[in-house]
């Protein structure tokens, strides 16, 4: 069964030029395509929405001012299994932890900035691409 994921590249990922290395790996699975993709600089009220379920948490205030100093590249990656296949080759948060060969594991250098964003399943898909790209039916 096919499916959709959000992916952004962070500001760190942009600042750094990592996009075509990132962009790269997703292209190069077998099935996965690109249906959009956006540079873009985030508002706080998209961050807002995107990071709600964190409200009140000590990384809250810290994520949301990362994420809205520098501009971002946020796509969307189609294909069977994305969800799960996208997360597992971004790797842990902790880029320590991180497997190399994964994203993070390879380039990620501190938790805080680390470099993308994948939706975690299914159902945070569906609500995180209605806020990048409300108008994909």
């Amino acid at each position: 069964m096919s499916q959709r994921t959000l992916v952004l590249l962070k500001p760190d990922a942009v600042r750094r030029g990592l996009v075509g290395e990132i962009l790269g790996r997703i292209e190069a699975k077998a099935g996965w395509t690109l249906g959009a993709l956006e540079l873009r600089t985030l508002e706080r009220d998209t961050l807002e929405q995107h990071y709600a379920e964190h409200v009140g948490k000590p990384f809250y205030e810290p994520l949301v001012e990362f994420m809205s100093s520098g501009p971002v590249v946020a796509l969307v990656v189609e294909g069977e299994r994305v969800v799960e296949g996208v997360r597992r080759l971004t790797g842990p948060t902790d880029p320590i932890a991180a497997e190399p060969g994964s994203i993070r594991g390879d380039f990620g250098t501190i938790t805080r900035e680390n470099l993308i964003h994948a939706s975690d399943s299914e159902e945070s898909a569906e609500r995180e691409l209605k806020i990048f790209f409300p108008g994909l039916a």
